[in-house]
Parts: C-alpha cells; sequence; structure tokens
C-alpha cells in the first residue's frame, strides 16, 4: 500500500530570512481534508571532517533557539540553487579552515519530517589540509578535534543531541569499521 496526501491549498503565513511557513489544505488518500502547517528552509549540509589520527572536527557554537552551546559538525545552509557537494567544502573551509582531499557522500536526511520540508546532505571528508577560517560576520564558534570513539561514547550518554551530528557521526564510525576490516 502506498500512502500520499494532495495540496489542495496552501498559504504562506510568513516570510522569513531562513524559512517561510505555509498553512495548507491536503487532500488524504481516504478523501478527508486536514490541515498542514509547513516550515520550508532551503536545506543544507553536515561535514564529518576526520583527521589523519581519527579525531572529528566539531564546532561549538550557541544555538539561540536551543537557548545553550551547542557541539556539532560543521554545518550550513544552502543558497537557492547552490550544489550541496559544493556547499560542503565551502562551509568545511569557512567553519574550520580545513580543506580536504577525498569527500564520501553519506546521503540525505530529513531532520524533522513531520512539519518541516528541508532535506541535510551529509558528507564524510578525509585527507584533510589545514588552512584559516574565514566565518561568516555573526557567526562566532570555536573548533574542537575530539576522538570518534568518545563522539560515540557522549552520544550514547545523551550527551550529543543534534541530529545531523549523531546520524554523521555514527555514519562515519561504521565507514571506518568496514574500510578497516577490508584491509
Amino acid at each position: 500500500m502506498s500512502f500520499f496526501e494532495k495540496q489542495i491549498e496552501t498559504n504562506t503565513v510568513y516570510e522569513g530570512i531562513i524559512v517561510d511557513v505555509r498553512r495548507d489544505i491536503a487532500e488524504l488518500q481516504n478523501g478527508n481534508r486536514a490541515k498542514r502547517e509547513v516550515v520550508v528552509h532551503p536545506g543544507g549540509v553536515g561535514i564529518v571532517a576526520v583527521t589523519a589520527d581519527s579525531k572529528i572536527l566539531m564546532v561549538r557554537q550557541y544555538r539561540y533557539p536551543m537557548e545553550e552551546e551547542v557541539l556539532e559538525i560543521p554545518a550550513g545552509k544552502l543558497d537557492i540553487g547552490e550544489d550541496p557537494f559544493e556547499c560542503a567544502k565551502r562551509e568545511l573551509s569557512e567553519e574550520t579552515g580545513y580543506t580536504a582531499n577525498t569527500y564520501v557522500d553519506f546521503g540525505a536526511m530529513y531532520p524533522s519530517p513531520g512539519y518541516c520540508k528541508e532535506t541535510l546532505y551529509l558528507y564524510l571528508a578525509l585527507d584533510l589540509i589545514p588552512g584559516e577560517m574565514h566565518l561568516d560576520e555573526n557567526e562566532l564558534l570555536s573548533v574542537e578535534e575530539i576522538d570518534i570513539d568518545e563522539l560515540v561514547a557522549r552520544i550514547m550518554r545523551g550527551e550529543l543531541k543534534d541530529a545531523k551530528t549523531i546520524i554523521g557521526i555514527l555514519k562515519a564510525k561504521e565507514y571506518m569499521r568496514k574500510k578497516n576490516s577490508a584491509l
């Protein structure tokens, strides 16, 4: 069985700097109608950058909606029409100063598909080359190098709460496990 909903009406109720909000009416496959609220976001990227000694580059910054500092993988918003891979390379360089010789596409994820139309693209960055950070004007963050096993332990203790970070680190850990077992 396949599930679907058909948009019958749409009304943009808010146009913001980063997100827009729509209020829709959808027709369900059983013929009923339902109200839907949708936050529209252009999408973004997250990068799991692994150093030669298996440490992950993490960024610590204050996240206003959560009212706390959050430790997460480097990430950023896609510009309209921007290629996710190009965005990942740009964000890694801006936030950490590093570039990478090797990238692995970890695929896309939906952070919160119940109400938000946003797709995040995850990448693994290897063979890192250090450089200078060049943050956006109001971007304040610090970069930390943390062992991947320590990060997995923090995930399991519930200390890391950012979804893209959790998914990216666990995918990186599994990727590296498979790569090492093939040697």
